[in-house]
């Protein structure tokens, strides 16, 4: 025993110095959690843009800010070098203060407090709306000059939506859901509709269009013409629309409840009937275009603008959109044509607008081949050539240089996880990459497009920046990022990105974070964090600072993510594997990548998680439900039948529960309860208006009917879709890593320093000998 004291005396004297000397910096819980502040695992690799005189790359920011020749690499003081012309003068907040003081009542802190209130303005920036106390205010400036100020009082319900036309006079806004323009010039106000109200919406989108259609938090249903000659608007009639109610449990003050109810089309019922005005602006005449020949389709109205002609332009697609027609209007005689027609087997998504040329021709992007490309058409609609083709989409059009006839864009031609810039001629010719290497590139032209900066990152690598000619070509490295929790002492796990086939050889672009430090000998429990839903790809081949991430990699936890087919980037060929069938794919997918995944030695296929929220609280569900690959899922915010939620979302990827019952029936979590393997934990926010909350309780209601008890649930009161709570998002993620601890068992960067501990303990009896025994 004696030999043991004087192990256990020499350990004590010898840890503090080995702890010191071998034990990295670990994060905690709170750290990964945004609770406790955190070190950055992102790092930047420094400022770089175009100086203001044409010519010149400024290397860094401030007073000690450099400046660069691209064409001589010489470096130079910027001061000798003049100082910029000064920029547009533009009304600043006391020029529109001092204005709004000639309005009567209106004093000089008064108008100051107002000008604070800007709701919008013009590009120009030389009109003004503004918002206090419920009145509205506006300010203008003519070209002349000469400044118009003027008020409109408040009434009942608020002032929404305000917007200011491009050019010209007019100003906008919806009130009492009808829709009201204003005339800065001579202070006219003019009430373009009139029987607004909760069932007729005139200018502003209902919940289904904004959140599925026009884009979350988008409620504008009004566009003004550029001269604002006219407003284009769509009608609304909510009647036929079934209400949904969301209940608020917590109120302060009393233990009663407030209900929130909201037209909300569950699938299969009616959608809002739309109706399109155009209104010219002088009078408020509106002229309404007739959408007959498409009253059998159930239209839908999906993008209103104008052309630079001064045509409206609209785009209708039948309920369950396979096809989008692409109509001009004459806003005067409501007469309207269709330029193009786009049809699809599956669904046709919402296209963007077409990118007009000062010929009155412009380009289009289609998916029709089953990948997105370029084409170049007539004003009146006829195709003049495709600019673009192959296995391969473009992303975007970034822009168009009519001048030399170059179309700058981003592509997936160099791999869809990559973030690649191409340039193009107008007739097709020239086509060219100019972006260097795997990454997500982005890229700043000089004015003259004779040198780029490119700032690109890549899952393996953390940012740099280059200094490349027009082609692409590297002149020279700017920079590269450090990442300060390296250099702060923590260790940093390194993403790896590979690819994966799937059974039927698809291949499958997958990242994988494995712990820190490795021990290929030991097993390891696998996280796989995933979202899943068409066309949104999980992995991008860009640095990923996630600290949780980085503190389930220090925790013994190979963290995993996966592009499935549906979800890949590769255009509609790939995406439209999910038709009439969403959540099947995807889980096939998901568990050939776990399969190659825990065919090493190092994963352990018995310890396999799942994790998302939203769609992939969908996947999650119903990867515990159909699979026997996962021994815990947590499930967030999901769908758990697709005839729980709204109509256009679920219609364009499964059709209508009349035409596909096979499909729906098949895609149920909630007919699939008897299935559950693992664990499963679900949590909701209860006032979740988007994917409701009943979802969450009739899977439980169905998951206790079929006798299961490997499940538990979490409701977070007050809380919409996401738990935005700070104090419960907490909450949730202490339950997630208790959960991923409880079922998943890895070997924590606690449980680590306790071997560490054990083995000094071990070779300091050892090296003691046998004496005393």
């Amino acid at each position: 025993m004696q030999v043991i004291s004087n192990a256990i005396l020499l350990l004590a004297t010898l840890s503090p110095a080995l702890a010191q000397e071998a034990e990295p910096k670990t994060l905690t819980l709170e750290q990964a959690s945004a609770r406790a502040k955190a070190p950055r695992f992102s790092g930047r690799a420094g400022d770089f843009s175009w100086a203001p005189d044409g010519h010149h790359l400024v290397l860094g920011r401030g007073k000690d800010a450099k400046w660069l020749d691209p064409e001589t690499l010489e470096r130079v003081d910027p001061r000798p070098l003049g100082k910029p012309e000064p920029l547009e003068d533009r009304p600043d907040r006391e020029k529109v203060a001092a204005a709004l003081e000639a309005i009567e009542g209106i004093d000089a802190e008064g108008a100051k407090q107002i000008a604070r209130r800007r709701r919008a303005a013009s590009e120009d920036g030389n009109r003004w709306l503004m918002e206090s106390e419920g009145a509205l205010y506006f300010y203008g400036r003519d070209e002349d000059g000469k400044e118009r100020v003027g008020s409109v009082p408040a009434a009942d319900g608020p002032f929404e939506l305000p917007q200011v036309a491009p050019e010209g006079p007019l100003m906008g806004w919806v009130k009492g859901n009808d829709l009201y323009l204003l005339n800065t010039v001579d202070g006219s106000l003019i009430q373009v509709t009139e029987d607004g109200g909760p069932d007729r919406l005139n200018g502003k989108l209902d919940w289904v269009y904004q959140e599925e259609i026009y884009g979350r938090g988008d409620f504008q249903a009004f566009w003004l013409s550029p001269t604002g000659s006219h407003v284009a608007f769509l009608s609304l009639d909510e009647s036929p629309v079934e209400e949904f109610t969301v209940v608020d449990h917590v109120e302060e003050g009393h233990f009663r409840v407030k209900p929130e109810i909201t037209h909300y089309p569950k699938v299969g019922d009616p959608n809002p009937i739309v109706a399109l005005g155009i209104a010219e602006t002088r009078r408020g005449q509106i002229r309404w275009i007739d959408l007959e020949r498409y009253e059998s389709e159930e239209p839908l109205v999906v993008r209103v603008d104008w052309t630079p002609d001064g045509r409206c332009l609209f785009m209708v697609q039948d309920r369950i959109q396979t096809w989008c027609d692409v109509n001009v209007a004459d806003p005067d005689t409501g007469e309207w044509q269709t330029l193009i027609h786009e049809a699809s087997p599956t669904w046709v998504d919402r296209p963007r607008s077409p990118r007009w040329l000062e010929d009155g021709s412009f380009l289009w992007l289609s998916q029709r081949t089953g990948y997105r490309h370029l084409y170049h058409y007539a004003a009146d609609g006829k195709l003049v050539r495709p600019v673009t083709a192959g296995e391969w989409a473009v992303r975007r059009m970034r822009e168009v240089d009519e001048e030399v006839g170059l179309i700058y864009f981003t592509a997936t031609e160099g791999g869809a996880v990559n973030v690649n810039h191409y340039r193009v001629q107008l007739d097709g010719g020239g086509f060219k990459r100019l972006t260097r290497g795997d990454g997500s590139h982005s890229i700043d032209f000089r004015e003259d497009k004779q040198f780029l900066i490119d700032r690109v990152s890549g899952l393996m690598f953390p940012e740099e920046v280059r200094l490349c000619d027009a082609d692409g070509d590297l002149i020279e490295l700017l920079g590269r990022a450090e990442i300060p929790a390296e250099k702060e002492g923590y260790p940093l796990a390194r993403w790896e990105l590979t690819e994966v086939d799937a059974r039927d050889g698809f291949p499958l672009d997958v990242a994988l974070l494995k712990p820190v430090p490795f021990d290929e000998k030991r097993p390891h429990p696998v996280w796989v964090m995933t979202y899943s839903g068409p066309d949104a790809p999980s992995v991008r081949n860009r640095w990923n600072g996630s600290t949780w991430a980085q503190f389930l990699a220090q925790n013994g936890v190979i963290v995993l993510q996966a592009n499935v087919r549906s979800a890949s980037g590769k255009s509609h060929v790939a995406t439209g594997a999910c038709y009439k069938r969403m959540l099947i794919p995807e889980i096939a997918d998901l568990e050939d990548v776990v399969g190659w995944l825990t065919a090493k030695p190092w994963a352990d296929a018995r310890r396999v998680g799942i994790t998302g929220y939203s769609y992939g609280g969908s996947v999650s569900a119903f990867a515990l439900l159909t699979s026997d690959k996962f021994a815990l899922g947590i499930a967030g915010g999901g769908v758990y039948d697709w005839r729980m939620y709204d109509t256009i979302y679920t219609e364009r990827y499964m059709s209508t529960p009349d035409r596909n019952k096979e499909g729906y029936e098949a895609t149920s979590c909630l007919n699939k309860a008897e299935g559950l393997k693992g664990f499963l934990h679900l949590y909701h926010g209860v006032m979740d208006d988007n994917v409701h909350v009943q979802n969450m309780l009739q899977l439980a209601m169905f998951l206790q009917r079929a006798g299961k008890t490997s499940w538990s649930m979490m409701a977070y009161p007050q809380n919409r879709h996401g738990i935005s709570n700070g104090g419960q998002r907490w909450h949730a993620r202490q339950l997630e890593w208790q959960l991923i601890q409880e079922h998943l068992k890895p070997v924590t960067a606690l449980d680590r320093e306790k071997e560490r501990v054990e083995e000094m303990f071990d070779e300091a009896v050892g090296g003691a000998g046998g004496e005393g025994k």
